[in-house]
Parts: structure tokens; sequence; C-alpha cells
């Protein structure tokens, strides 16, 4: 049986890792659509690996273009079991400071109209996501983050925003009250779908700046953002490539398992289509 993948979603600012070997690019068609980019794959740190740029190498896509079920179910397709992600991100918090690194722990949604979900068409399956990140996965990485001498916060609430425009002061200030830790554009529909395709699915969550509530900072701006994305870069590729090494042979979690208990619809009334199209997620619970 070939070792399983590590998945590896680069965000702004980082659009290829560093120290592949065995390199070559698979572009993966899904029942989504085209994923952002074709996945380049190879070894990294003797283990195998799978790199998304996820916006496409030159940064093509808006956050609400991004085919998010495409992108995971490539990643199922070619044998990841673990999805590491990179993604800017801006502080909520005035101790998490522009370069600091955040792991979160929790997700709060206000995007509006975004696919969430690999399943309708007849298949009604209810995942749990109380803890929509993987534990196991969250710990490694926030290791990795502190032996690179990061500066780097264990837990948090990832406030996902549709975007593509940053917040308004008032939308800001509101956030803040409501005790999220930083602000994104991306990274909630990621783990809900890692989860319902069984894969284990965390995020360095990058800090570029402060949003726009900090009085005393400058205003968030893309000039701005992108100094400290490269920053950040460097950073998130030597974290990633210390997490790669570390990652376990074995998955000590519940994310393997996530859709054995969660399919609702009784098996004959499974449309025949709906069937073959998900059997990649949901085949071998629906072989009994």
């Amino acid at each position: 049986m070939a070792e399983p993948r590590i998945g590896i979603l680069g965000g702004s600012g980082l659009y290829e890792m560093a120290g592949l070997t065995d390199v070559w690019e698979e572009r993966v068609e899904t029942p989504f659509g085209p994923p952002s980019d074709p996945y380049v794959l190879g070894r990294l740190e003797g283990r195998p690996v799978a790199f998304l740029a996820r916006h496409g190498r030159g940064h093509r896509l808006l956050p609400s273009e991004l085919n998010f079920r495409a992108n995971i179910y490539g990643f199922k397709a070619l044998g990841a079991e673990w999805i590491l992600s990179a993604s800017a991100v801006g502080s909520m918090r005035e101790d998490v400071k522009p370069r600091d690194i955040l792991i979160p722990d929790q997700f709060f949604d206000r995007t509006k109209a975004r696919a969430s979900t690999f399943f309708g068409d007849g298949l009604v399956v209810h995942v749990a996501f109380a803890d929509p990140t993987c534990p196991a996965l969250g710990e490694l990485l926030y290791r990795a983050a502190r032996e690179e001498g990061a500066t780097v916060h264990r837990g948090g609430t990832y406030l996902c925003i549709e975007g593509p425009q940053f917040s308004t002061r008032a939308e800001s200030r509101i956030y803040r009250a409501w005790g999220v830790d930083v602000i994104g554009m991306t990274n909630l529909q990621e783990a809900k779908l890692a989860r319902e395709a069984e894969i284990c699915y965390a995020t360095l969550a990058l800090v570029t700046d402060y949003d726009v509530w900090h009085e005393t900072e400058e205003d968030v701006t893309v000039e701005g953002v992108i100094a400290i994305l490269l920053e950040n870069a460097a950073m998130a590729k030597a974290i990633l490539r210390r997490a790669v090494r570390a990652i376990p042979a074995a998955r000590p979690c519940a994310c393997p398992h996530a859709l054995r208990d969660a399919i609702i619809t009784a098996r004959d009334r499974i449309p025949p289509a709906t069937r073959e199209r998900l059997k990649l997620l949901v085949g071998k619970y629906l072989e009994r």
C-alpha cells in the first residue's frame, strides 16, 4: 500500500514549496470542476507531498472564486490524509501582532453563498464540526512553529468573511466585540470539506496586519500586507517542512471516521448517479 500523501495548501504569498524533490505536476479532474491549479507532487523531507497554490500561481482567483470542493476533492483523489494550510490573516487582538502566527481551532462564518459541502442531490450527510480542525495536526504545527523560533499562539477563532474587500471600521469593531482572534477569507470552507473528506486539516494563520480597528496602527493596505506576506512566507515554509517530518504514520484522531455515523439517507434511497459521483468519499460506507 502506498504511503499516504501530505497535502499543503499555500495561501497569499506562498505559491510554491521549496525543498520538493522528484517533482511533477498533475491536473486532477473532479466532479466539481477544476481545482485552482495543477497539484505539484514530489517528496519533502522524504515524505510524499501534494502542493496546491490556493489562489493559483500568479494569484488569479478571488476568495469567492475559489473552487473549494474541487481543491479538497483533488487532495482526496491524490491520497492525502492530512492538509497543512497556510493563510494570511488580520489580527483582532492587541497581543497577536503582525508577523505572529496563530493556530486556530475554531471558526465563525460570515460568508454568504459559498459551496461548503460535497453532499446533496439525494444524499444527506451531517458531519460533527464542533471542533473544526484536527487537534493532533494543530498541535504538531504549533510545536513545529515554536521549534522554528516563530511567535506562535495556540488556539483561537478565525472569522471568515466574504471579501475581497477588507472590513469597514464598524465591522472590525463589532468583530472585536465578538471575541474573535483573527480574520481571513478562505479557511472555513476548506475545514468543512476536509472534515467531510475525512482528511485531517489545520492551518497556520499568518498575521499581516491589525485589520482597521487599531487606533495607533496604520489601516490595512495592500502594500503593507504584501511586504509582511513575503516575510511570513519564508517562515511558513520552514515550519511546514518541519511539520511534514513529524507527521505520524498512523492518525491518532477521529478525522478518518468522520462520515461513519453521519450519513442520514437510507442507503436504498440514494440516487445511483449521486452514489457513483461521490464513491471516493462514501463508497466504503455504502457497500454494506
